[in-house]
């Protein structure tokens, strides 16, 4: 995310921009996504050629889904060949989600000119671990940690680099690392979960998922494998709770699922890992890895 506070870097934002940056930056805090965008589009009118903010205002928008034309101002920020690293690292970032071709150049690019900006080390070097580079994405991501090392965000893409390699011993240890930085976000503690899953270690696994999927509510799929797992190492009265929190998000969306899963279940053991191994664990787990930041 942009810091509009940093004025020492290259090509900091004009005092009147910088206002509107302080605010907005303070709605976007607070999770105040429509009177962010709104605030932007109003500034827009006054600075339609300020990368910072098109760019917040394409952040703004991804959050509000509105994702095709926060497409198109992320491209126009770029268009404008802006110096800054920070605003070149999240600009290159979003489009990155987007699969655009100009994303490696931006994040390269802020990575080369601010070596000491964990967040343009740590967003270029997961964009290289998803692109394929591993050792590339690593060195990146290593310097980052070294840089800010209480941050949860890199020692999660680092974990994601980790078990992208197949080092998936060295992924538990880094999506562990994350989820004691980031205790109330759920996402590093499922991924920890299915990493440990992968390694045959259920009574880890069914720790870290259960936790996870109490965290992240709406993620029908973590609640679902949770009951399988809880399943597999024998705790029913726990199970069925979680198939029952699965059954309320997946009303309307997912039914046919919750059905398949709780008739595993009520097969008993083997048929719940079965489940699990054949493909739900192992799908979800790959969807999870390469999903960008």
């Amino acid at each position: 995310m942009l810091e509009p506070d940093e004025q020492t870097r290259p090509g900091a934002p004009a005092d009147a921009v910088e206002a509107v940056l302080q605010r907005t930056l303070e709605m976007a805090r607070d999770g105040e996504w429509e009177e962010a965008a709104e605030r932007l589009r109003e500034a827009l009118e006054d600075h339609p050629d300020s990368p910072y903010i098109l760019c917040w205002l394409g952040v703004a928008e991804v959050e509000l889904g509105l994702d095709g034309i926060a497409y198109e101002r992320f491209k126009r920020a770029l268009a404008q060949e802006p110096e800054d690293p920070v605003l070149l690292s999240t600009t290159g970032n979003a489009l990155a989600r987007f699969d655009d071709p100009e994303a490696e150049a931006a994040l390269r690019t802020a990575a080369m000119v601010a070596p000491e900006l964990p967040q343009a080390r740590w967003m270029f070097g997961a964009y290289l671990v998803r692109e394929g580079m591993l050792e590339k994405g690593l060195e990146e991501l290593d310097a980052a940690v070294r840089l800010s090392p209480d941050d949860p965000v890199i020692h999660l893409e680092r974990g994601v680099a980790r078990a992208l390699g197949g080092d998936l011993e060295a992924a538990t240890h880094a999506f562990g690392q994350a989820s004691e930085l980031a205790p109330d976000d759920g996402w590093p503690l499922i991924l920890l979960g299915l990493t440990w899953f992968e390694l045959d270690e259920l009574d880890e696994a069914v720790r870290a998922l259960d936790e996870g999927a109490r965290l992240r509510p709406d993620d029908l799929e973590a609640q679902v494998i949770t009951a399988l797992v809880l399943t597999a190492v024998g705790s029913e009265d726990r199970a069925l709770e979680m198939l029952e929190r699965a059954r309320l998000r997946a009303e309307g969306v997912d039914e046919a699922l919750v059905l398949e899963v709780e008739e595993r279940m009520n097969a008993g053991v083997d048929a719940a890992l079965a489940f699990l191994r054949a493909g739900l664990v192992p799908s979800s787990f790959r969807e999870r890895l390469i999903q960008r930041p």
